[in-house]
């Protein structure tokens, strides 16, 4: 019989992984690094709805920037003065990342607060722009008639605004100086809606006013506030915003470019109070703070004082002026060495630069 024979054939290996393809481990690993990478730019790159508050720059505003005097009297005499006035701020830096966001929250110097608070929907970037710089131009005006009225300068009561088809808008024009109300003499504003007590819509109550330099009298029949978009009340509704004037024949200009909000009003009003009087109120020292300001000389509160005060002890200051309301928050943030006086009016901080140059004791923040 005639056999034959065929020789086995190895068989063919089977091809290894790296050609049939990832396996379940290799996939996991590589989806991994793609999610991370993903993540990684995106905490890099995309903002977040959230902004960083921390402490902004300081200024002397017995001092200058770039070569131009942050507070000027030009007409009436100014004394020299020694050491520093400081106002603070509060820097916010918008569209900040995740990971910017991170590394700014573990330094402990910043903090983070959300977009809508600082930048309000439905606003855009240059109406809040306009906005601060409204509040703080209203801040130096209102300094400076504080300062004057501390001084004992005279004063006048001028129509700031005038509501459009309200009573005053039938007489009075923006710029007129108020002079009587109701058979009462205008000394401040204030004293516009004191004259209007115990009337109600529909009286009809004289008003005496200057313009140009004429004295005018004329009579307007009061409305009804609610008519206007005004709050409601009982007694009737006239239409007119006043603002206290000094009544001077000199100027104070206050020149800072690059700085909104209202909080810098005390220490302008400090620094003008300075530069008019005999005396130094810094006495050499750097002295900071903040505080709004009326123009009664009401020292009103701000935010962001724990960074303000950061700010300030970096600047070099020892002393820092505190608005009473804020003293609570202020004692718990104090860095090391700062000495935290407590301030209600222009009239008890210049009292308190006064006797701190004297060394007589001076009220100071406390817990609680």
């Amino acid at each position: 019989m005639l056999v034959s024979t065929v020789a086995a054939q190895d068989p063919v290996p089977a091809p290894p992984d790296s050609q049939r393809g990832l396996s379940r481990r290799g996939w996991t690993v590589l989806v991994g690094f793609v999610l991370a990478l993903v993540f990684a730019v995106l905490g890099a790159t995309v903002p977040i709805p959230y902004v960083s508050l921390g402490p902004g720059p300081t200024y002397d505003t017995l001092g200058s920037v770039d070569g131009v005097a942050i507070v000027q009297v030009e007409g009436e005499q100014t004394y020299e003065t020694t050491g520093q006035l400081r106002m603070t701020t509060v820097s916010v830096n918008d569209d900040i990342t995740l990971f910017g966001a991170l590394a700014l929250w573990v330094s402990g110097r910043f903090a983070l607060a959300p977009r809508e608070e600082y930048f309000p929907p439905g606003e855009t970037e240059e109406q809040i722009e306009q906005q601060n710089t409204k509040l703080f131009e209203d801040s130096q005006s209102n300094a400076e008639t504080a300062a004057l009225r501390h001084l004992d300068y005279p004063m006048k009561v001028i129509a700031q605004q005038i509501t459009t088809g309200a009573p005053a808008d039938k007489v009075l024009a923006p710029g007129d100086e108020i002079a009587e109300v109701n058979g009462r003499k205008i000394a401040q504003a204030d004293d516009v809606r004191a004259a209007l007590a115990g009337t109600r819509p529909g009286d009809a109550v004289p008003i005496t006013y200057v313009r140009g330099g004429v004295t005018e009298t004329a009579t307007i029949t009061l409305g009804d506030a609610a008519a206007f978009g005004a709050d409601a009340r009982e007694e009737g509704f006239i239409g007119l915003g006043v603002v206290d004037q000094p009544e001077v024949d000199f100027t104070t200009t206050i020149t800072l470019e690059d700085v909104g909000g209202p909080s810098a009003g005390l220490m302008f009003s400090l620094a003008i109070v300075d530069r008019l009087t005999e005396g130094d109120l810094a006495d050499g020292q750097i002295i900071a703070g903040t505080g709004e300001i009326t123009t009664q000389g009401v020292v009103g509160p701000i935010g962001g004082i724990a960074f303000k005060m950061t700010a300030a002890a970096e600047a070099g200051a020892t002393t820092f002026l505190v608005p009473a309301a804020n003293c609570a928050e202020a004692v718990d943030n104090a860095p090391e060495g700062l000495r935290l006086v407590r301030v209600e009016t222009l009239e008890g901080a210049v009292q308190s630069l006064k006797d701190l140059e004297a060394g007589r004791q001076v009220p100071l923040c406390t817990a609680g």
